[in-house]
């Protein structure tokens, strides 16, 4: 009986090893940072699809006065920060003990416009990063 339900614990341990998580469908998202910009994105080189491979689909599309297209991306991130700290001392019988603990919240915003040509290559692009 025993052998049984060891037998069955390694089977079940040995299937949930082999399960993998899913990738986030924000992995894209993930992507679109100064430096990922500045690394990927290069004037007169650039095409759209190579855009869309590292950034994925932008937020708008449009066009611009002369009739080319522009692509504009925005993405958000929450950032979120706890922390505590709490210590002891003792001075002969006397003692004190102390505690304290914080949070921090802020928000971080990347937007990134990119204009393409009537070949598909990037003819200029701009990105600015807000922190709030």
């Amino acid at each position: 009986m025993k052998l049984k339900i060891v037998g069955i614990l390694l089977l079940s341990l040995l299937m949930t090893a082999c399960v993998t998580t899913p990738s986030p469908v924000s992995d894209k998202n993930s992507a679109l940072t100064q430096g990922n910009v500045q690394m990927n994105l290069e004037v007169g080189q650039t095409t759209k699809a190579d855009v869309l491979e590292k950034f994925g689909s932008p937020n708008i599309t449009t066009r611009d006065g002369a009739g080319r297209e522009v692509w504009t991306y925005q993405r958000q991130a929450q950032i979120a920060q706890s922390s505590s700290k709490s210590g002891y001392w003792t001075v002969i019988l006397a003692g004190q003990s102390g505690s304290a603990a914080g949070f921090e919240s802020s928000s971080r915003m990347i937007t990134l416009i990119i204009k393409f040509d009537d070949q598909d290559v990037v003819t200029d692009f701009k990105s600015r990063t807000s922190n709030f």
